[in-house]
């Protein structure tokens, strides 16, 4: 992985010399722990009875955009000014619902080449036992001015 510089947008938001993205002040996203030279991040996220279906339990779609909200991080945390990866590609496995309460997202990078990246990642319920799992791949790209 490249050194990182801890310089660019998401360093700003955990510094707080900028605000989150809204859709990360939504979700009640937290950063935890993040190891740019190992590529893991730990992040919390709030899921309030908003997010919940008729049944009472968290949308799946919350979920994904959870686990969307811990992967990408997870590789921006390693990159340098002037870089960005969106993602191409979110495959989310829903093991057992969610329930309202703290969430936990726990990403990494598995792989890295020049432009494509593939990552993985859990999100654990309330009670610590996962709730979803996903992997994803994103494509690392220049900041357009």
């Amino acid at each position: 992985m490249e050194t990182h510089t801890r310089q660019g947008p998401f360093w700003d938001v955990v510094a707080g010399r900028a605000a989150p993205p809204a859709a990360a002040e939504t979700l009640g996203w937290e950063l935890l722990h993040v190891d740019p030279d190992q590529g893991t991040i730990e992040v919390a996220f709030e899921a309030g009875d908003r997010f919940t279906n008729p049944v009472g339990v968290i949308q799946g779609g919350f979920l994904a955009a959870m686990l969307d909200d811990t992967l990408g991080p997870a590789l921006v945390a390693t990159l340098p000014p002037g870089r960005f990866a969106p993602t191409l590609d979110l495959h989310v496995q829903f093991l057992r619902p969610a329930r309202p309460g703290r969430l936990v997202g726990r990403g990494r990078v598995v792989r890295r080449g020049r432009q494509v990246c593939f990552m993985s990642g859990e999100l654990l319920g309330p009670d610590g036992e996962p709730v979803a799992v996903a992997t994803a791949t994103a494509h690392i790209q220049s900041i357009e001015p």
